[in-house]
């Protein structure tokens, strides 16, 4: 009797209700496992990209994964566990074949799931990964920025494209256990080792799955004796795919007291960087409006492209530095008898960037920038931000700003009046991450 149970135990696992006809031949796709990634001469201009010609649409790549995923349990319960699990009266003791909590594992259906070293599992949104950091958007934590060596396990919803250093870019959906991930298109399955990844992101048609961003606000008014206000805004956004990014900055204030303006000035800057590997990125255009009426630049306009390379790149600490030629065009507010009011100038910019997690809840941010062009538009200037970065909510910040705004040499107004040098603000306010 015993051996009759074995039997058909065996028949049922191996050739089970769980897996019919079509879902074997699913399974029987093979992974590509692609060597000699660092083996190429030179570095590409752009990732490849290894599209999916199987023509399978996303839903049924989907099939193929959890399929895949479900071959993977069934074949965590070994012949011997079956057989040890059976007692004298031939009956099973189903607690003894069971997996525990710990080692299950869940089947994604409309959401993306990550599962930290603590054994954590988390639903929600890929957004992207770039420099070992996941940001990964859940109803229950928020937004939240993950260091990718604290996540063993990934299974997507999305399809997601993968950027696999000096090779290609591979969109599929995407499975990471432990050191090594597969990338599961329909025809045709790819693994690599964790340490080749550059970069990934969804792949989908919306573009909202790109985007990410924080915006902060500070507001002080006063009245009685003296009626002042003070405004100031922050707003940083992203979109990242797996082998691109873009950032677009803001930072302006508006200041007046007694009615009489006492600030303005607003600055937007534009960077587009893509991905060379994971320490080289290239920036085929960064540029930069800027106006500040106390500086009498009524109008300021950079545009240039560059190089960028990180230098340090740590889960606590990441340092990269980027730079190249740049044309300025700079339109003033007055300038002096037989002055030209607008000024066209070649340049080159050197940018730093720092990003330093302190604790759990606290980050610091610095970003450094300096321009080298011809005495009509200032010789040398420099913008620093320094922030500090304090988490209250998954999605709220308590922010503290400093900047120090500086130019060499400003250009005198039509009375003859030139501006300071230097300019320093300190900005305290709340920052709503989206």
């Amino acid at each position: 009797m015993k051996q009759f149970l074995l039997f058909l135990l065996i028949q049922s696992f191996l050739f089970g209700e769980n897996l019919d006809t079509n879902s074997s031949e699913l399974l029987a796709v093979e992974p590509v496992i692609v060597e000699d990634i660092n083996s190429t001469d030179s570095l590409p201009t752009e990732p490849i990209v290894i599209e999916d010609t199987s023509g399978l649409s996303d839903d049924e790549i989907r099939d193929v994964a959890t399929e895949t995923d479900i071959h993977e349990d069934i074949q965590k319960v070994s012949i011997k566990k079956v057989i040890d699990a059976i007692d004298d009266k031939g009956k099973i003791d189903i607690s003894q074949i069971q997996s525990s909590w710990e080692e299950m594992s869940p089947i994604p259906v409309k959401y993306d799931w990550i599962q930290t070293k603590s054994g954590e599992w988390f639903k929600g949104e890929i957004k992207a990964l770039y420099d070992d950091k996941l940001e990964f958007d859940s109803d229950e934590i928020g937004l939240y920025e993950f260091d990718f060596e604290d996540i063993v396990h990934i299974k997507s919803y999305q399809i997601i494209s993968v950027n696999i250093e000096n090779l290609a870019s591979f969109p599929g959906v995407l499975r990471l256990k432990n050191d090594k991930i597969t990338i599961i298109q329909g025809d045709k399955n790819y693994e690599f080792d964790r340490e080749d990844i550059v970069s990934f992101a969804p792949d989908g048609e919306k573009e909202r799955h790109f985007w990410s961003g924080k915006i902060t606000f500070s507001l002080d008014l006063r009245s009685g004796n003296t009626s002042q206000y003070d405004y100031s805004a922050k707003a940083n956004v992203k979109r990242r795919t797996s082998d691109s990014r873009l950032y677009l900055d803001y930072l302006g204030r508006i200041s007046a007291k007694d009615d009489v303006e006492t600030a303005n000035d607003h600055r937007l800057n534009q960077k587009y960087d893509i991905y060379l590997s994971r320490k080289f990125f290239w920036t085929p255009l960064f540029s930069e409006i800027y106006t500040d009426k106390f500086k009498n630049i009524k109008v300021q306009y950079t545009a240039g492209l560059g190089i960028g390379y990180t230098m340090v790149d740590t889960s606590k600490l990441e340092v990269s530095f980027s730079g190249g030629p740049a044309a300025i065009l700079t339109e003033y507010e007055s300038v002096e008898a037989g002055e030209d009011s607008e000024q066209f100038a070649p340049a080159l910019e050197v940018s730093t960037k720092i990003e330093y997690e302190i604790n759990r809840i606290t980050d610091l941010t610095f970003d450094y920038k300096m321009t080298f062009t011809d005495q009509y538009s200032g010789t040398y200037k420099h913008h620093m931000v320094a922030s500090l970065e304090n988490e209250l909510l998954s999605w709220l910040d308590f922010d503290i700003t400093g900047v120090w705004d500086y130019i060499a040499e400003p250009a005198p107004n039509a009375n003859g009046v030139t501006p300071k040098r230097s300019d320093y603000q300190l900005l305290i306010g709340l920052g709503i991450e989206f």
